[in-house]
């Protein structure tokens, strides 16, 4: 698997599990909202419904590999049963990417984005 699909298959997973603290950056960016407004849209946003994030970014991504794999010709249950090693490596792999880009993104982009523009 190279690492180009693997960013295709993880990319907007990793952003939708992310909006709970990219969309005040956002807001702020196209200023539509105040500093203060987003801060505590943030706090509001990463502390009660982070979970829920997570949950739509991890179900984006079950999507993603289905998507993928529809792609590659494994459409019904038999072709699954037979690709079933490679469909588990896919798996495994894109998790961790997944969970190192949302990482990444979440803690180190998004976070120096905010407190560049005094958010948090």
């Amino acid at each position: 698997m190279k690492t180009k699909e693997i960013l295709k298959i993880v990319s907007a997973p990793v952003i939708f599990a992310s909006l709970c603290c990219l969309s005040p950056v956002i807001l702020v960016l196209i200023g539509v909202s105040t500093v203060s407004f987003a801060g505590s849209l943030a706090d509001s946003l990463y502390g009660t419904y982070k979970w829920m994030f997570r949950s739509i970014g991890f179900l984006t991504l079950l999507i993603s590999l289905v998507i993928y794999f529809r792609h590659k010709g494994v459409c019904t249950l038999d072709q699954a049963k037979r690709r079933r090693n490679e469909i588990i490596n896919t798996f495994l792999i894109v998790l961790i990417a997944g969970v190192i880009s949302y990482i990444i993104f979440l803690y180190g982009i998004v976070e120096i984005i905010g407190i560049w523009l005094g958010i948090w």
